[in-house]
């Protein structure tokens, strides 16, 4: 396993300050934001595809600081019922998926996306419940007319490009857990897999890793996500999980997002780095910085230093029992 970095973290400067800062780290890849909601962080797809001289300054960037990119991530909802919304996805997607086999890189990571609950819905509807009964009318018409049409019209756009897609299971889309994470991808083809994130796995009172086994079982494992959740336990008990106050109301909220290592110990994130050399991970696990309580340059300098003992524990036990 290799360690990396989301670098939408670093929108803020230029791409070789960053570039530097995370090398400076010793990390070993990046993943790059290439349109989506973080937006076209450091590389623009359709600029870097129509600009062969831009596309190799990008490559030599890299190349020179030893870095190579895990994954192009383009997190988007293509199934948004907003028509001009769900076509600026759909570009962003399919920018991603060709400049990724331009550079060389199999796996685009994106979200599967939410429709409404009708062909004249405004806004994305997300099923959590399954009554009233009509809730589940929306969920299978989703499924049916929205969702497995889509993916199976994207799979064969993937093959065609030798590119495989990491859908992040997410509340709010239709895949958000692993079962149907699963069933995209029986739905749609072994081209469809998971950006394993535990982050939104841990409110939803997920194990982590019971969940990477199931998913490298079946071979959906493609990319990993390193970051943390805090669970506020009297917050819970009053409220339960499910929580749609701000983010920025941490005080109140059930469930905060955190730096690794603040939401679970290094007890629990050395258990997740051994399940996944367990289940045969061979990819990168990449920091992503959402912490409301830290400064991103807190966040990552210490997520990185909490990660690279883990991984260099883990390498140790391997030497070991070699």
């Amino acid at each position: 396993m290799k360690l990396g970095v989301f670098t939408v973290l670093f929108q803020d400067r230029s791409l070789e300050t960053a570039l530097d800062l995370i090398k400076a780290h010793g990390l070993e890849m990046v993943e790059l934001g290439v349109g989506g909601y973080p937006g076209k962080t450091h590389a623009d797809p359709r600029e870097l595809l129509q600009d062969e001289q831009k596309l190799t300054q990008l490559k030599t960037l890299l190349t020179d600081r030893g870095l190579g990119i895990s994954a192009l991530s383009c997190h988007g909802n293509p199934l948004h019922p907003d028509p001009k919304k769900a076509e600026q996805f759909q570009q962003d997607f399919e920018s991603a998926v060709i400049l990724a086999e331009k550079l060389g890189v199999n796996t685009v990571i994106t979200f599967s996306g939410c429709p409404g609950e009708s062909d004249h819905s405004r806004f994305p509807v997300w099923v959590t419940c399954a009554w009233p009964p009509e809730h589940l009318e929306v969920l299978e018409w989703q499924w049916q007319e929205k969702v497995i049409p889509y993916w199976r019209n994207m799979a064969s756009f993937l093959q065609e490009h030798h590119v495989r897609v990491a859908i992040e299971p997410h509340p709010g889309f239709v895949v958000y857990n692993t079962e149907t994470a699963l069933r995209l991808r029986r739905e749609a083809g072994d081209t469809i897999g998971v950006n394993f994130d535990p982050s939104h796995l841990y409110w939803q009172q997920m194990d982590p890793c019971v969940c990477l086994k199931s998913l490298a079982k079946a071979g959906a494992l493609f990319h990993v996500h390193a970051k943390d959740t805090f669970l506020d336990c009297e917050n819970i008990a009053l409220n339960g999980v499910l929580d749609s106050k701000s983010y920025r109301d941490e005080l109140n909220r059930s469930w905060i997002f955190r730096t690794v290592g603040y939401g679970h110990g290094e007890e629990e994130w050395k258990r997740i780095i051994s399940t996944l050399q367990l289940v045969g991970y061979e990819g990168t696990v990449s920091i992503e910085h959402e912490d409301s309580l830290m400064s991103i340059e807190e966040g990552f300098a210490k997520a990185a230093a909490f990660l690279k003992n883990c991984l260099i524990q883990e390498r140790v036990k391997d030497i070991w029992w070699a």
